[in-house]
């Protein structure tokens, strides 16, 4: 089967690759490997991320995209060439229709940089679709019904929330607090208290196996290598599930203090169906433990975690491709 369509979610972190009849078909690290002399990709995706911290001056591991966006454009390029191919057959003779995800604050030059770089990866026509739309539609949400429905979805470089409301946002905040926040104030904090510098990687893993935003009924425990601040040698220290709820404190409340004034922008009457019907939550930050308690305990609105919240917003670029003249003129614009 020739693929003409491919739905992407471009995150900072992560990058998913969906294609309809087949699903998503791609999930992997949005890092490249280059020779910075030669401009040559060398890796990407996981086996560029299992190079991070680890290699010689001349190769540069690198994340093209920050806070959602692109920061280096040539890179960028070279990443989505790498996944549109991927996701095509080895005879493929079409070029695809691609859909591709961006913050709800994307600009209009950063929105004609992402654009121009997936044409030139091998596009034949490119869009972008604001993520809580597509978040939204992942999550099942009824996005074209006259009522308000309120997605927070907190990814790597970016944390979007907004209501929705006959198709279209009412409202919304994206704040550059997400993932990639949370690692590096484990970072910082396993600095500050061990004395211990860990690395990036070593973090995030911090974050998924003993990460939570409040203390849990049973303390999780995991062991930290890292290097002693003061005389440079390995160490290692035993960190818990309180430390990391300590440590990301702060990032917590900055994301939950836009939700709150998300809702300080918002008609009463969306409002109100918001707090009949509770906040979804998508993305990778909505797998963090008590995540969704946290936002509760905050907000004092119901949170519902999304079904695999990960692929909400490569969900939603499939529905999207499925329906594409229904939602052609309302959700994106092509250029």
């Amino acid at each position: 089967m020739f693929v003409k369509q491919i739905g992407i979610d471009l995150g900072t972190t992560n990058i998913l690759v969906f294609v309809p009849k087949k699903g998503i078909v791609s999930n992997e690290p949005s890092v490249v490997a280059l020779d910075p002399k030669t401009k040559r990709v060398l890796a990407v995706g996981k086996p560029a991320k299992n190079m991070v911290g680890r290699t010689p001056e001349d190769i540069i591991v690198s994340r093209p995209l920050k806070d959602g966006v692109i920061a280096d454009y040539y890179t960028t390029k070279e990443m989505l060439r790498y996944f549109i191919s991927q996701a095509l057959s080895f005879f493929n003779i079409f070029k695809p229709d691609v859909i591709i995800s961006a913050p709800a604050g994307i600009t209009s030059t950063e929105k004609r940089a992402v654009i121009n770089a997936a044409k030139e990866s091998g596009a034949k026509n490119s869009f972008v679709v604001k993520e809580p739309i597509l978040a939204a539609l992942g999550a099942g949400i009824p996005i074209n019904t006259p009522s308000g429905n309120m997605v927070v979805n907190i990814g790597g470089g970016t944390s979007e929330i907004a209501i929705i409301s006959l198709g279209g946002i009412v409202s919304w905040a994206s704040v550059r607090v997400a993932g990639n926040k949370f690692d590096r104030a484990i970072a910082d904090y396993i600095k500050k208290k061990h004395n211990l510098i860990v690395g990036e990687q070593t973090a995030e893993r911090i974050k998924i196996q003993v990460g939570a935003a409040l203390p849990l009924e049973e303390r999780l425990e995991m062991k930290v290598k890292g290097r002693d601040l003061t005389s440079g040698l390995p160490r290692y220290v035993i960190i818990n599930s309180d430390e990391v709820s300590l440590a990301i404190s702060s990032p917590l409340n900055e994301i939950s203090s836009a939700v709150k004034n998300v809702f300080n922008q918002s008609p009463p009457e969306l409002v109100a169906d918001v707090m009949e019907k509770g906040i979804v939550l998508t993305g990778g930050g909505a797998c963090l433990r008590k995540m969704d308690k946290y936002l509760e305990k905050f907000i004092g609105i119901p949170v519902f975690p999304a079904e695999n919240p990960l692929e909400c917003v490569a969900r939603g670029t499939g529905i999207i491709l499925e329906h594409l003249e229904l939602y052609k003129r309302t959700l994106f614009s092509k250029h």
